[in-house]
């Protein structure tokens, strides 16, 4: 087998002296698609309907790119060896997807999801065979770097005030730039402002930039002219800036492991290099950070030409010393520590020695900038971010029962997995306590829930042995060799790692990089033949390319319908805005569910006029419509709490409160924490067995209250497990008895003939104040329960007599009712 140099055999590495047409055309399409991916708003995973339609675009530029790639590469294809069958084995990873659809919680999500993969296989193949060619290779490279450095420029014209001028740009790349500015650039949460660019979400923006801040370093250590190495050093600063901005404290914690797992793989010189660079460029950042975070903080809230003018001329001019800097070291320095760099990588173990001590070293910096007046030179913000980071806090607290609920549903879905979307539709059925959070805060279980155990490790498996192959082919080859692709296991390497903390592969254009880097991992494989899997050439090439060629047609047809679908629905929403027409509304709905059945917010919305036309006009027509529409949908969604709350609405518009409650009984384990759902299900549960009671139905009313009351049961129980959560870790949502909640349960009680339950729920809401009509009659009730169980409470009806001077006659009345 001949030697690969630059991840290719010597029989691959001759340079051709032009490209044919459609490798441009390749090349043109991909930076096209780099530059304008970023900018759909990161290409959030299709939760919303505003993300949908370009998540559906970007599909759809993937499946013509891939065309194109087989037209290119169609005589390339060769199924020899481990690494060409790496470009069959990635298809199995949108398959997996695909069976999990079988036991989806949600089937609109996990279509999106299905798509999104298929996305993420394309970006791989064709990374695995575009840059196995040096100009491809250098291109997509050069393209992930200015896509980069865009969109960290992008960021701080935000944060300095200037989201005008950045909107200006946007406008033509993204659909979220509303009144001139891209939307949530700068977002606000607990801690302040936050710094997110593209992506509105500081925590994944965080991890893009310690992926990218590891490019630079590494880029400037491998170019030769100077300007290169003058570039790179220059936006070390931007980068490191921009981080401290995000506030991440996951950004921070990673860094580090990142940082050390990376100096691994280099030479002592290029590690002591590393340090040197990063050292040197974050020093500057914390001296400048301050005003920076301060001057930004006040054009947020006011705008200020000379004050935006000083923030650039400080960011700009200390990016330019360190630049110089780091320009010096690499012409000056670097060449005389040629002779020791080989010395000491001669030396057992020298690979070691220099992590070893730079973590001793990041933890005395920690310790420093923590513990001692140095942390004055960090901004407030970031200062208090630093001293919150512990196994204590809430986000820790919050993320790990995250996880603890994840293996809850995975017990539930364990082999092929509850679909895309799994964790937003099923969350609240195994949530620990109220909290609100659509991710599950870390990539690796939220992906083993959607896939189960069988797609997880097959996913895995493709991971870890990409990992592996390049680690040894890293490992043989030479210095040249390995700056060759070097810059991909960065990307992947840092985004994976930040992926265990955080959301981040959620964001589409993030899964785009992290599969076009392992696809640049993989061509420089030192592959091994498959003697028992090699299938002759022109076989090969027949079979996998119609085989993909057909898939591709196939993803590109749905890719083009739900476009359309997406497009009708933000028709409709259009439309409602402007216009009462049945039928103008009705029209864009129609057309979207018979492309997408169950959308839930299509479904909602013509729901909606379904049920207003029932209510003008009482034909029942309009009512058996909605509600074969309703259950339709729920067939498909049937975790999706809206639709269940739209069908009891039009079961109760329809005196069917039978109908409602069973909807309410029938799904209470879905939504256990939610307080508005537990009182429904105990007031409807009183209202029947009060209607049932007073025809004469016993039986139907002992049922109803026995329902209910084990509802208040539980809540009770829930109320007391949440006093047992850490201190540091936050409730969530609000989770407590309601006035008409204990009423309704202490009646249920007295009337099944259980006074002391009744008197024990009863005097939850009991309150000093008793001018309210509903705490007079709570009162009233719990003395009654305590005079059926010969007890009284001589202070408490003194109070109630002051607002009802006739307390005693209506407790005794009540003390008399027999059931």
């Amino acid at each position: 087998m001949s030697k690969f140099v630059y991840g290719k055999s010597k029989a691959e590495s001759g340079k051709a002296t032009t490209k044919p047409a459609l490798y441009w055309l390749l090349i043109t399409g991909i930076i096209l698609f780099l530059v304008w991916t970023p900018f759909q708003t990161a290409l959030f995973n299709g939760q919303q309907l505003q993300f949908e339609k370009p998540i559906f675009w970007t599909a759809l530029l993937a499946c013509l790119l891939m065309l194109v790639w087989i037209a290119q590469f169609y005589k390339s294809i060769q199924l020899r060896d481990q690494r060409d069958w790496l470009a069959v084995g990635v298809i199995l990873l949108p398959l997996t997807y695909i069976i999990s659809l079988i036991s989806a919680a949600s089937l609109h999500l996990a279509m999106n999801m299905v798509i999104i993969n298929c996305i993420y296989a394309i970006m791989f193949i064709i990374g695995l065979y575009l840059i196995r060619d040096d100009l491809g290779n250098r291109i997509i490279q050069i393209t992930f770097m200015a896509v980069a450095y865009s969109i960290v420029g992008f960021g701080l014209l935000h944060w300095f005030g200037q989201g005008k001028a950045a909107g200006a740009v946007a406008k033509w790349f993204s659909n979220t730039v509303y009144n001139g500015i891209y939307t949530n650039a700068v977002m606000t949460d607990s801690n302040g402002l936050r710094l997110t660019s593209v992506f509105q979400y500081a925590n994944t923006y965080a991890a893009f930039l310690m992926a990218f801040l590891f490019a630079a370093v590494f880029f400037v250590t491998i170019s030769r002219k100077w300007y290169g190495q003058f570039f790179h050093g220059f936006m070390l600063v931007p980068i490191i800036v921009s981080l401290l901005l995000t506030l991440s404290r996951g950004g921070l914690v990673m860094l580090p492991v990142v940082f050390i797992l990376l100096l691994l793989f280099l030479k002592p010189v290029k590690q002591l290099l590393w340090i040197l660079y990063c050292g040197i460029s974050g020093l500057a950042s914390l001296l400048i950070s301050k005003s920076v975070t301060e001057l930004g903080l006040d054009l947020n809230k006011t705008f200020s030409g000379s004050d935006a003018i000083r923030g650039w001329v400080i960011l700009i001019g200390t990016s330019v010393v360190v630049g110089l800097l780091v320009l010096i070291i690499q012409r000056i320095i670097v060449p005389k520590l040629e002779g020791v760099s080989n010395s000491l990588s001669a030396r057992k173990g020298s690979n070691l020695w220099i992590p070893l001590g730079s973590i001793v070293l990041g933890g005395l910096a920690i310790l420093l900038l923590i513990g001692t007046n140095l942390k004055k030179l960090l901004p407030e913000n970031v200062s208090i971010r630093l001293e919150n980071i512990n196994f204590n806090q809430h986000s820790v607290l919050e993320r790990i029962t995250f996880y603890k609920d994840s293996m809850k549903v995975l017990a539930d879905y364990p082999f092929i997995g509850a679909g895309g979307g799994a964790w937003a539709s099923l969350y609240q059925q195994y949530q620990n306590n109220p909290y609100t959070s659509l991710q599950a805060h870390t990539f690796f279980l939220q992906y083993l829930i959607e896939v189960g155990i069988l797609g997880f490790l097959i996913f895995m498996s493709f991971i870890l042995f990409i990992f592996y192959k390049y680690v040894l082919g890293y490992i043989k080859d030479n210095e040249e060799g390995r700056n060759n692709h070097f810059f991909y296991l960065i990307i992947v390497l840092s985004i994976l790692m930040h992926s265990i903390l955080d959301f981040n592969m959620s964001y589409v254009f993030m899964g785009v990089l992290v599969f076009l880097g392992l696809g640049g991992m993989a061509a420089v494989m030192d592959s091994k033949p498959l003697i028992k899997w090699s299938i002759k050439d022109s076989t090969a090439k027949s079979v996998y390319s119609v085989a993909i060629g057909l898939c591709t047609v196939i993803i590109l047809i749905t890719s083009v319908r739900y476009v359309q679908a997406a497009g009708y629905a933000q028709k409709a929403l259009v439309t409602a805005q402007s216009s009462r027409s049945f039928e103008e509304i009705k029209t864009p709905l129609d057309k979207d569910l018979s492309i997408r059945p169950s959308r839930p917010e299509s479904v909602l919305m013509l729901d909606s006029l379904y049920l207003t036309a029932y209510q003008q006009t009482q034909n029942e027509d309009f009512y058996r419509v909605s509600v074969n529409l309703l259950n339709n949908a729920l067939k498909n969604e049937p975790f999706n709490k809206n639709l269940m709350g739209r069908l009891i609405q039009g079961y109760e518009l329809n005196q069917q409160p039978e109908q409602a409650y069973k909807i309410l009984i029938d799904n209470s384990y879905k939504f256990k924490w939610d307080i508005e759902w537990h009182e429904q299900i105990i007031t409807k549960g009183y209202d029947l067995g009060m209607k049932a009671l007073g025809t004469g139905d016993t039986a139907a009313k002992e049922n109803y209250f026995k329902q209910a009351t084990a509802v208040f049961t539980e809540v009770q129980e829930g109320i007391q497990h949440l006093t047992t959560l850490p201190e540091e870790q936050r409730q969530g949502k609000p989770f407590k008895n309601t006035p008409d909640m204990i009423l309704h349960a202490g009646k249920m009680y007295f009337m099944m003939n259980q006074p002391e339950q009744a008197a024990e729920a009863l005097k939850l809401g009991i309150q000093e104040d008793l001018s309210q009509t509903t705490q007079q009659e709570i009162v009233r009730w719990y003395l009654a329960a305590l005079q059926k169980q010969n007890l009284s409470d001589d202070a408490l009806m003194g109070k109630l007599t002051q607002v009802d001077p006739n307390a005693k006659q209506n407790v005794q009345q009540l003390a008399d009712l027999q059931f």
